[in-house]
């Protein structure tokens, strides 16, 4: 199997994929690996970017961004990336600490002082990125998805909160709260919501097509989701509240909604570019997020061991997804980024001054998708 490259730059599998965009020859075999996806009925549609040194050296896109595959994946094409999402809004966060305005070793109250309640005054921020905090949902209360739009509301209720376990201890992944307790701090500290600190100080300086709080007018080029069927929670992890319905993310008030742990909307080459900046130590083309001693000390472990809520070993930064035996991502130590649901991943290497992302609208997490194009990524270097 292979994808031949064609005038415009793209490439075509067997006379029936077209693999578009721009690749460099020595990058046929990301090319080939990413085809192969779509061949393998892994995807409807897909896209994949990498960065070295800052430079663009893979941008490609195929398939379709609806479910009955009328509409072709664009260039321009965005998607809801879930919890890759998170890797921005860790980047916000330690902007501000660059910035001296955040210490993650202070408590939170000191940010945010409706935290300090049940028990809370004295939990670091630092338990808040790198998921310790034991406030993975709200006790006691099913709400509905509407809910989940409240940001004043459920930051209320979260500072109401008492911690459902001893905090600080191992990990339960905040797939949903994750978005108000960080969040907060961030709005707390810059007087902006996350979607617009965002947009104003990475994704518009950086030329970045990533969007939290997608406008209505961009709703035409949104890949269509495909839902994975509901999986029964395993034993022993704790269910987020107001649950999130991986099928939400079609819907307009999801996508207009501020939602930093699950709906960024945007495209690998977006998330890339963005990456590319912490891959090469915090700058990018005269654009400064951050000093690498800060990116340093964002990717030091916080913990490493079975997580409870994902149950299975993950090591954490603070905020950022960090290398495991079991999760390698990529071959050098420091690689750091996230996952997001049903495949999608937004990633750093400090060693090789390398960024990727994967953005796709089949969500599965059957196969390894990401790993084989970035497998072949690093095989070509």
């Amino acid at each position: 199997m292979t994808a031949r490259i064609t005038e415009d730059g793209g490439g075509e599998l067997a006379d029936e994929i077209a693999v578009h965009g721009t690749w460099d020859a020595k990058f046929a075999g990301v090319a080939d690996a990413f085809a192969s996806n779509l061949e393998d009925d892994l995807e409807i549609g897909a896209a994949f970017a990498a960065t070295i040194g800052g430079e663009p050296v893979v941008d490609m896109w195929a398939g379709h961004a609806d479910v009955a595959k009328t509409r072709p994946w664009e260039r321009d094409t965005i998607v809801n990336m879930w919890s890759s999402t998170k890797a921005m809004v860790t980047t916000c966060a330690h902007m501000l600490v660059d910035r001296d305005l955040l210490d993650i070793e202070e408590p939170v109250s000191r940010y945010w002082p409706e935290f300090a309640q049940a028990g809370k005054e004295s939990m670091p921020v630092k338990y808040l990125l790198s998921h310790r905090s034991a406030l993975t949902n709200l006790s006691g209360e099913i709400l509905p998805i509407e809910t989940f739009y409240d940001w004043d509301l459920m930051a209320e209720k979260l500072a109401a909160q008492a911690p459902l376990w001893l905090p600080g201890g191992e990990s339960a992944y905040h797939n949903v709260t994750f978005r108000f307790l960080v969040g907060e701090i961030i709005r707390r500290i810059s007087g902006k919501s996350v979607g617009t600190f965002l947009r104003d100080e990475i994704a518009e300086p950086l030329g970045a097509d990533f969007h939290l709080g997608l406008g209505d007018e961009h709703f035409g080029r949104v890949a269509e989701l495909l839902a994975p069927p509901p999986r029964t929670p395993r034993p022993g992890a704790p269910v987020s509240n107001p649950t999130i319905l991986l099928s939400a993310g079609n819907r307009p008030e999801w996508r207009r909604a501020e939602i930093p742990a699950a709906n960024g909307h945007g495209n690998a080459r977006s998330v890339a570019r963005i990456m590319s900046a912490l891959a090469c130590g915090g700058e990018v083309d005269g654009v400064r997020l951050m000093r690498e001693e800060t990116i340093a000390n964002a990717i030091r472990e916080q913990v490493n061991g079975m997580d409870r809520t994902l149950r299975e070993p993950i090591s954490w930064g603070a905020g950022f997804m960090l290398i495991t035996a079991e999760h390698p991502f990529g071959p050098n130590p420091r690689i750091f980024g996230h996952t997001g649901a049903g495949g999608s991943q937004a990633f750093a290497d400090l060693d090789a001054q390398v960024s990727w992302s994967y953005a796709m609208n089949k969500m599965t997490m059957k196969g390894a998708r990401a790993k084989r194009i970035v497998n072949a990524l690093y095989a070509a270097l």
